[in-house]
C-alpha cells in the first residue's frame, strides 16, 4: 500500500460460543455484526460449528497436529484487527466447547490471541445475563496476551429481549449496547491505525528509576 492510501477498514470477526443455533447468543452476535458493519467495519460473521474440533488432547496433537477447526480459528483470528465473542454461561463459568477451542488454538505459535483486541458479550435467561460466565472467560484470554475491553456487556432476560427485526426491544438496551461497540471500535482504530510509538512506559510521580521501558511484542 502507497505511504499516503487511506487505511482500509477495520476487519473484526464476531462469532457466537453456543453451538444452538437458536441461541441468543447466536442472535446477539448478530446484531453486534450489524452494528459493526453500519460503522464501516468489515465484519465475518461465524457461528462455533465452523470450529469443529476434538477435545484437547496432547497425544493426539503430537501424532497428528493441530486440528482442522482450530486452524479455521487461528487463519480467521489473524485475518481480523480485533474479535467479538458472545458467550453464553454454563454453571457460572464458560462453555466447555469454547474453552476447548482455546486451548487448541493457544498451541499454534505465532500465538493468534496475543495484543488482539477482544471485546465480550453475553445473553442468558438470567437476570444477570451470563456476566459471571464473562468474568471467567477473561482469565484465559488475558492470559494469552488478548487485550480485553473493559466494558463488557451482558442481556439478561434474553429469550423476551429480542424485537422482530433482531435489534433489542428495550431502547436503553439497544442504546448501551451501540455505545459500547462504537467505543470499542474508537479504541482498535485508535491502536491499528495510529501507533505512532514502537516503545512506551509508564513513569509514577517521583519514580527516577532507571528501569527498563516496556516494548510491545508483535512477533
Amino acid at each position: 500500500m502507497p505511504p499516503d492510501a487511506p487505511p482500509g477498514p477495520l476487519r473484526l470477526l464476531v462469532f457466537g460460543a453456543a453451538l444452538r443455533a437458536e441461541s441468543a447468543n447466536t442472535r446477539l452476535a448478530s446484531l453486534v455484526a450489524r452494528l459493526v458493519s453500519d460503522t464501516g467495519a468489515t465484519v465475518d460473521l461465524a457461528a462455533m460449528r465452523d470450529f469443529d474440533m476434538p477435545l484437547y488432547d496432547g497425544d493426539m496433537e503430537t501424532a497428528e497436529g493441530v486440528p482442522d477447526g482450530a486452524l479455521a480459528l487461528r487463519d480467521r483470528l489473524e485475518q481480523s484487527d480485533a474479535f467479538v465473542i458472545s458467550s453464553p454461561e454454563y454453571n457460572g463459568s464458560i462453555p466447555g466447547v469454547l474453552k476447548n477451542a482455546i486451548d487448541w488454538v493457544s498451541r499454534v505459535q505465532p500465538q493468534p490471541f496475543k495484543t488482539k483486541h477482544a471485546m465480550l458479550v453475553s445473553a442468558s435467561p438470567s437476570m444477570v445475563g451470563g456476566n459471571r460466565g464473562l468474568w471467567a472467560l477473561r482469565v484465559p484470554l488475558e492470559h494469552l496476551g488478548t487485550r480485553v475491553y473493559p466494558d463488557m456487556f451482558s442481556l439478561g432476560n434474553a429469550y423476551q429481549a429480542f424485537a422482530e427485526d433482531g435489534t433489542l426491544a428495550d431502547p436503553g438496551l439497544q442504546q448501551r449496547l451501540t455505545e459500547t461497540v462504537s467505543a470499542f471500535l474508537s479504541l482498535v482504530e485508535a491502536d491499528v491505525r495510529y501507533v505512532c510509538l514502537e516503545r512506551r512506559w509508564y513513569e509514577f510521580l517521583g519514580d527516577r528509576t532507571e528501569a527498563a521501558i516496556t516494548q510491545r511484542a508483535e512477533e
